[in-house]
């Protein structure tokens, strides 16, 4: 059965907790309007700082919104977290990760009075960081859903990985090991990060038991991926680990309802650039490595090189602390084919433009969706968490990118400009290009079809609800 409420019946009530980071955030936001569509009552919880952004995000809607006070806590002998920081996107350092994501259980005794105040709670998706909504979820007797940022592929092969110790072999860090239980499948000791190929501790190993505890006190994983997209660790997932995973994905592809302008919108000037190449019939490199990324000043200037030297149309987007890395006169030397952005921007909107052929990526997960929804390739250059997983899955396992290339060809190796600049023109303009640009809009097509109506998506969100109506 599908979930249809009649108009009588007391709305069904749903609480979100996205952790404190816009990575984090957005696609629960847009998993919000999903919501919304089925006429639940949807709660969403936050911090002062973050709040305007996510009351900006579903201002046309009707959703609530709770504010928690937070502050952030420091960890004896560690690195201070400045005064006021509610979001990783401005810690100053990624080293303070670990203390920052502790620190949210601080705001568990205010989460639960807020609780106690609310309608009946139907259910609870809460961030897999936020591990803490458990006993909050277990005290209320609230059904609760562990949201993931990730897709099926990446933690499905760590845990064939762990299982199989292959981390643990006599293999250079870099040597491919064949995974057994997926043998079309190689990894490296330096596709994992440090907790995998060395015993944690510290702060480190704290946060990473909380959370892989937690994950065994939750009604289920609501998992940002579809179906379609990959399958066979969809199925291995759900027919040998627990918990119970749902493919309710690509959320990025259920944005809320903008309101219309008082008055005609200004577009952003990155958006008039592009329409200006779109109007000349050229084709550009979207370059962006995320918001938590740190890229050594030596790195960046390789990427400077490699772009002007590639004779590629580029737009990139960086952060303001890295701007003052470019040589003299780089701007205007590029500035006929190629624009730098030190904003915010809107992703989705950019990888959506029709000049934008080619995706210079991290290979965040979100990242390599929304490049997926638009049907644009990806030269993937992973720098953290599991970010290189999601590499081999866009270049070896559903073939829509290509790999930038190191300079000793290894997994983690420094990239020179002239690698940079020859796979950059392989994507935009190469054979190898062509070929993963096809099967990126293949992808596309079946990402739309699984988040329309009657689609794959659609219809496990449904079953979602309907299990936990009948739990009630």
């Amino acid at each position: 059965m599908s979930f249809n409420p009649s108009d009588d019946a007391e709305p069904r009530h749903v609480v979100l907790f996205p952790f404190m980071s816009k990575g984090h955030t957005i696609p629960i936001l847009h998993l919000a309007h999903l919501l919304l569509c089925r006429r639940l009552a949807v709660t969403i919880f936050t911090t002062p700082a973050n709040r305007p952004f996510i009351a900006q995000f579903l201002s046309n809607s009707s959703a609530s919104i709770v504010t928690l006070p937070f502050q952030a806590q420091n960890v004896p002998g560690h690195d201070d977290i400045p005064a006021g920081t509610e979001s990783t996107d401005k810690l100053p350092s990624m080293s303070l990760f670990h203390s920052f994501a502790l620190s949210t259980r601080l705001m568990q005794p205010d989460f639960e009075r807020a609780l106690e105040t609310l309608p009946r709670v139907s259910f609870m998706v809460s961030d897999w960081f936020l591990w803490w909504t458990a006993e909050p979820a277990s005290k209320f007797n609230i059904p609760r859903f562990i949201f993931s940022g990730m897709c099926y592929y990446a933690p499905t092969v760590c845990r064939a990985v762990m299982i199989e110790r292959l981390l643990s072999g006599p293999q250079s860090d870099d040597e491919l090991v064949t995974v057994t239980t997926f043998p079309w499948v190689k990894v490296t000791r330096n596709d994992f990060e440090r907790q995998f190929r060395a015993e944690p501790s510290g702060l480190e190993l704290e946060f990473t038991m909380k959370i892989m505890l937690s994950a065994t006190n939750c009604h289920g994983i609501i998992v940002n991926s579809y179906y379609e997209l990959e399958p066979v660790f969809a199925d291995y997932w759900n027919l040998n680990c627990s918990p119970k995973c749902w493919s309710v994905g690509p959320l990025c592809l259920a944005e809320l309802p903008k309101a219309q302008p008082e008055r005609p919108h200004k577009k952003p000037t990155w958006v008039q650039w592009l329409d200006e190449k779109l109007d000349q019939g050229n084709s550009v490199l979207y370059v962006a490595f995320g918001s938590q990324v740190e890229i050594s000043p030596a790195q960046l200037k390789e990427i400077e090189i490699g772009l002007e030297e590639s004779k590629v149309n580029f737009l990139w987007v960086i952060r303001k602390i890295e701007s003052e890395i470019f040589s003299d006169g780089f701007e205007e030397r590029v500035k006929d084919r190629g624009i730098v952005v030190r904003d915010w921007v809107d992703q989705k909107e950019i990888l959506m433009h029709e000049c934008v052929q080619g995706f210079l990526s991290h290979c965040g997960w979100n990242s390599v969706l929304e490049s997926i929804c638009a049907g644009v390739p990806i030269l993937a250059w992973p720098m953290m968490a599991e970010q290189h997983l999601n590499a081999r899955m866009v270049t070896e396992e559903i073939k829509v990118g290509l790999r930038v290339v190191t300079c000793d060809g290894s997994t983690r190796g420094f990239v020179k400009s002239e690698g940079l600049e020859k796979t950059a023109r392989e994507l935009m303009e190469g054979e190898m290009g062509k070929g993963v640009r096809k099967k990126v809009k293949e992808l596309a097509e079946m990402a739309k079809k699984a988040v329309e109506e009657g689609g794959s998506s659609w219809r496990t969100l449904d079953l979602l609800i309907d299990e936990i109506t009948c739990m009630q």
